[in-house]
């Protein structure tokens, strides 16, 4: 209980973002799953005893609900100029992604988790599939505090923000027919050495690794460009491609180290 009512501290804003959608949130876990050893998927199968993915947007869905709306600050982070994690500008806030990631590590690790309720399991493992994911989704990357949401243009279509096209790019990317494990098994194409470099490191080592990939998209529309590249979809492929698969290695390693006992 003590580390369930940790969470329990943040105020609300109303800022709204979605990152990936269904699909590459689906898409994260899909990966994820086919990285988890037998162990940890019969010890989260104890609490969530149904596919992981038809939990990857409930906290999208849930945010507003009273209990829990405190964790609308958790779904972005900002970074300095230099792209490194700077927790100031949204501490204040009441927390953001890496705060979230780092608050299911406490709870989870360790097996800390046999100690709590049923309940705060599954809550705390929602809560890292869908953040796990929303850390590497690019407009979920705020360069040096800058929100993602000055309106813009995209094939003639007026967007009165630029960050939902980021959040629907994987539905548009990839063939509508596959399903998020087949998109999962084209994805999931890293070596054991290259995984395991991937999933080295900290939460914050791989915030500040997602803030990198991620800002390429500046490189295709700087901040702030009303006339978005007609070809922004296609030419983020490598990027979206990357994160995504990239957040499923990290997933999986995270889930393993949790439930791997």
């Amino acid at each position: 209980m003590k580390r369930l009512l940790l969470t329990l501290c943040a105020l609300t804003v109303t800022f709204t973002s979605f990152g990936w959608g269904l699909v590459g949130h689906e898409i994260v876990i899909a990966i994820a799953q086919r990285h988890l050893t037998e162990k940890a998927k019969a010890n989260i199968a104890k609490y969530i005893d149904y596919d992981l993915k038809q939990d990857a947007v409930w906290m999208d869905k849930h945010r507003h609900d009273e209990p829990i709306a405190y964790t609308t600050h958790y779904h972005v982070f900002a970074t300095d100029k230099n792209l490194r994690y700077d927790p100031n500008y949204r501490i204040a806030e009441g927390g953001d992604v890496v705060y979230s990631l780092a608050l299911s590590e406490y709870n989870l690790a360790e097996q800390n988790y046999k100690r709590m309720t049923d309940s705060a399991v599954v809550f705390n493992i929602r809560m890292i599939i869908h953040f796990m994911g929303d850390m590497h989704c690019p407009v979920h990357t705020h360069v040096d505090g800058v929100k993602t949401i000055w309106p813009c243009k995209l094939k003639g279509k007026e967007w009165v923000k630029f960050h939902p096209i980021y959040d629907k790019i994987p539905a548009k990317l990839y063939d509508r027919k596959l399903s998020a494990d087949q998109i999962a098994e084209q994805l999931d194409t890293a070596s054991k050495k290259e995984i395991k470099k991937i999933v080295s490191g900290t939460i914050i080592d791989w915030a500040n690794d997602a803030a990198r990939v991620s800002t390429k998209i500046y490189d295709i529309n700087p901040m702030y460009t009303y006339d978005l590249d007609p070809e922004t979809i296609e030419k983020s492929r490598p990027i979206i491609d990357t994160q995504l698969r990239n957040a499923g290695y990290r997933l999986a390693a995270k889930l393993n180290e949790y439930f791997n006992y």
